[in-house]
């Protein structure tokens, strides 16, 4: 037996226990642990990591002496004590990310999170090779969420066939569903690890329609086995959201009720609460349930962020509304321009956005062990449109905002979109109009200065002069128009 003698607040704490390889441990071996301290009692699931290695993952969320206790079914395992320090969280590690009031994200130390995602798929089925370059791409900080399957993916530009597999048996369909593979799920826990150094949350989709393997049609005793099993080797990451699917209601093996049963299960067994999320393809699920942290939805309509706030009263996740991209496939070939101001439209009225990338190129970047065409938003690689930039220009601009800032929409009678703190902060963006002036009724007590933003052009030009009360701001007459107006 083995574990931390220290361990950073909001880290994983691990105990590592031998035990037995005979017969089914996926299933005949029960094991967990309870955590204590001073002003808390956690009990946490075990999973076994093969070749007779059991764990036991746990993340702190309070300072200062912990005691655990282990429970089994085995006596090796059962009642193994021990204890560990948490301590204080150093600089970059705020902790999960949580909701807060109603309709926004924060991390568990009070740090604002704006989240600004992205969509990779299957880049976790890729070698290693391919896997750097996308993380190498992702510490370019466009984005601070990754959308990513935990089975692999069959579709267009993903048809070859994952490093590995998440039950033993032979590709493709002669699976042991009573047993699952360590090694495939230990990769996983890789790439989350590796997008927490650089800051990214990874929004993990629990199932999808598109298999060639069978994993979407489960019954529901193996269904449950990999849900506690999923829950047991990643929930003590601080960087993970569990996402219930990609598009929910393509998969039709499944009624509705089933999705009200897994979103249950993962917010009942998830001791460490993370943010739960049900993605759409053309029906949108109810995401009134109470269980359910925020609406992750499919659609190009990021204005109506205002709307599905009042409906939902919950964060508002437009995780896919159309990709940057060339392909035959309607919602794969936005312009760069076009994605962009979905962006803008979607946070000046109160949501957050999510990006994805979809070109195939004649020269396709040759990878040592994947000589094919490879697509962002199927296998990571590298970026090639210009969207990410201008995203990434627009997430600096929130982050700027004043720590107190909350994307509350303002003027909503205007026919531009509006976030901000009244009185104190105005981010207005113009949409698509080019107006040669605009007139903002300000507060007629205060003085603002504004700055006129090229949204496209990336640039920030102060105009010179103070405005109060009734105002008349000239523009350059061009579209893609925003406005900072800050208080004096």
């Amino acid at each position: 037996m083995y574990g931390q003698v220290n361990i950073e607040k909001w880290k994983v704490f691990e105990l590592t226990l031998n035990g037995p390889t005979n017969g089914n441990p996926y299933i005949d071996v029960k094991l967990s642990g309870k955590f204590i301290t001073e002003n808390d009692t956690i009990s946490v699931p075990g999973f076994y990591d093969g070749e007779g290695v059991y764990k036991i993952r746990f993340m702190p969320q309070n300072e200062g002496k912990w005691t655990y206790t282990t429970f089994s079914n085995v006596k090796k395992l059962n009642n193994q004590k021990g204890s560990f320090v948490c301590l204080q969280a150093k600089r970059y590690n705020h902790g999960p990310v949580v909701v807060k009031d109603t309709f926004y994200f924060t991390y568990a130390d009070g740090t604002p999170h704006h989240s600004f995602g992205t969509t990779c798929y299957g880049w976790v089925h890729q070698g290693d090779s391919l896997a750097e370059v996308t993380l190498k791409t992702m510490s370019q900080g466009y984005f601070n969420k990754m959308r990513m399957c935990i089975f692999p993916k069959s579709y267009d530009w993903n048809n070859n066939e994952p490093l590995y597999y998440p039950f033993e048996g032979t590709p493709l369909k002669n699976w042991n569903y009573s047993r699952l593979n360590p090694v495939f799920f230990r990769n996983i826990e890789t790439r989350i690890m590796q997008l927490d150094s650089l800051g990214v949350e990874a929004d993990l989709i629990v199932f999808h329609p598109y298999d060639r393997w069978g994993f979407s049609r489960l019954d529901r005793a193996t269904e449950n086995m990999y849900i506690e099993y999923i829950i047991a080797r990643f929930a003590a990451f601080k960087n993970v959201w569990w996402s219930m699917a990609n598009e929910w209601d393509f998969m039709d093996a499944k009624k509705p009720s089933d999705w009200d049963y897994y979103v249950e299960q993962f917010a009942k067994k998830d001791k460490f609460h993370h943010l739960i999320s049900i993605h759409n393809g053309v029906k949108f699920y109810d995401h009134t349930n109470p269980y359910i942290t925020h609406a992750s939805i499919q659609s190009e309509d990021t204005y109506k962020a205002k709307e599905y706030r009042m409906k939902y009263k919950k964060p508002i996740v437009f995780d896919e509304c159309r990709y940057e991209g060339n392909i035959p496939w309607s919602w794969g070939n936005l312009t760069a321009k076009s994605l962009t101001e979905k962006f803008w439209r979607g946070v000046t009225n109160g949501g957050y956005v999510g990006h994805g990338e979809t070109y195939v190129t004649e020269n396709p970047v040759i990878f040592p062990d994947q000589s094919y065409d490879i697509l962002w938003w199927s296998k990571g690689g590298v970026l090639r449109g210009e969207s990410p930039a201008h995203i990434k220009f627009l997430r600096q601009i929130i982050e700027s905002a004043p720590a107190k800032m909350q994307l509350i929409p303002l003027f909503t009678w205007m026919p531009f979109s509006c976030v901000g703190v009244d009185r104190e902060y105005y981010l207005c963006y113009l949409n698509d109009a080019q107006p040669r002036s605009v007139v903002i009724d300000l507060p007629k007590d205060l003085f603002y200065t504004v700055e006129i933003i090229d949204t496209w052009n990336m640039t920030i030009t102060p105009i010179g002069k103070k405005f109060s009360g009734h105002s008349l701001i000239e523009l350059p007459a061009k579209p893609y128009i925003a406005l900072r107006i800050m208080k004096q």
